[in-house]
């Protein structure tokens, strides 16, 4: 069965295990922790809703990586992609474009990033859901973290 094709309204990803069952998981056991903790007070109450913390952390922090890792890598191809397509002049002013402005670029088509990553950089469009909002031919990224 084909993936349905990717655009502005469902190009989030989400991994049901990680994102609902586990956070759902590691909030239960902080909020029973706390309950604990305050209703018995003691060394192991505390060092249960400190575990149950360290979870919420890890929880975060592996997200919040893998992503700053991903971004990295898009940063680059993007990078790379735009220096191919653009013509000379434009390709001068790709050191212009944030991070977040390159994310967001990724899902534009070869044929129409030229033009679009002008315009971003133009009217100084910095937020990444305006500009994928003006991507008309959706590049799908389907390798996400």
């Amino acid at each position: 069965m084909a993936a349905e094709p990717q655009r502005m309204s469902n190009h989030a990803r989400y991994v049901p295990g990680y994102h609902f069952v586990l956070a759902t998981f590691i909030l239960v056991i902080l909020g029973w922790s706390v309950t604990q903790l305050v209703r018995h007070p003691d060394v192991e109450t505390m060092v249960s809703t400190l575990a149950a913390l360290s979870f919420l952390l890890l929880f975060w922090y592996a997200r919040a990586f893998a992503v700053t890792v991903q971004d990295r890598v898009i940063r680059l191809e993007e990078t790379l992609r735009l220096e191919r397509l653009l013509p000379p002049a434009q390709a001068a002013r790709v050191g212009e474009f944030t991070p977040k402005q390159l994310v967001a670029l990724r899902f534009a088509s070869d044929a129409e990033l030229p033009a679009l990553a002008t315009r971003v950089l133009d009217e100084q469009i910095t937020d990444d859901k305006a500009i994928k909002a003006l991507v008309k031919e959706w590049r799908a990224d389907r390798l996400r973290a």
